[in-house]
């Protein structure tokens, strides 16, 4: 039985250089029926509100996600927004080229710029975003490079930030090997799905995380299946 203690250090494939556009292409298509059917986008959406409350009405809300991917994620936002009467613009920025591409494929009339680059090298031309968040994202990085991740997040925003991640967790693990075995058609989605479990957070590394970066004031809550949404708004 797999040792789920301490964090794993080993990296997904899809953090390799080389892999073809059709396989991740497969990859992202997979990943948002993940998202879809395991709760993964309802998180985010619950992320939305708990910072659009801090936010008035009159202008448009600008929301940034880092590491978007194939950006489901802000289409997902985009449909609750509509639905609400709210309107927004979006951001997304990650550094895979064909992430984006995907993502220019898959949602050509999302009000959304998309940028190609490391997100801490991205600049954000007229003024910082409302709203910064990630899903999925952070279990791909080390300790102090979260702790970095965390304070940028912060000082980018104007009203705050969000994450959806996973909980490192054994009945996870092999409940997503299980289900990728037999129902996923992406090699990628295949070895990456239980390594980035593997790759997860318990509630006291978020909290450590948290308190390394030098940020007291957080909502941290676990949620089905297998998740952690952190919360930070601005005073």
């Amino acid at each position: 039985m797999i040792n789920l203690s301490k964090r794993s250090a080993s990296k997904e494939l899809l953090d390799e250089p080389g892999i073809p556009f059709e396989d991740i292409r497969l990859n992202m298509k997979e990943l948002n029926t993940i998202n879809s059917l395991l709760g993964g986008h309802s998180i985010t959406i619950d992320g939305i509100k708990k910072l659009l409350a801090n936010i008035p009405g009159s202008q448009p809300v600008s929301i940034c996600e880092i590491g978007c991917g194939g950006g489901d994620n802000l289409q997902a936002i985009e449909t609750y927004c509509k639905k609400n009467n709210i309107q927004a613009v979006f951001i997304g920025i990650d550094i895979k080229k064909e992430c984006i591409d995907f993502a220019r494929q898959q949602y050509p009339s999302l009000p959304a710029t998309w940028i190609v680059s490391d997100y801490l090298q991205a600049a954000f031309r007229n003024q910082k975003p409302d709203i910064i968040f990630s899903s999925l994202f952070c279990h791909h990085f080390t300790e102090p490079e979260l702790v970095d991740m965390l304070n940028w997040m912060k000082t980018n925003s104007k009203t705050g930030f969000f994450i959806n991640d996973l909980e490192r967790n054994r009945f996870a693990y092999y409940s997503i090997k299980l289900l990728t075995r037999f129902f996923s058609k992406s090699y990628l989605v295949k070895n990456d799905a239980p390594v980035s479990v593997t790759r997860g957070f318990t509630k006291k590394e978020w909290q450590l995380l948290f308190q390394l970066a030098g940020i007291n004031q957080y909502e941290l809550n676990w949620k089905w299946a297998f998740r952690h949404l952190a919360v930070y708004k601005h005073e």
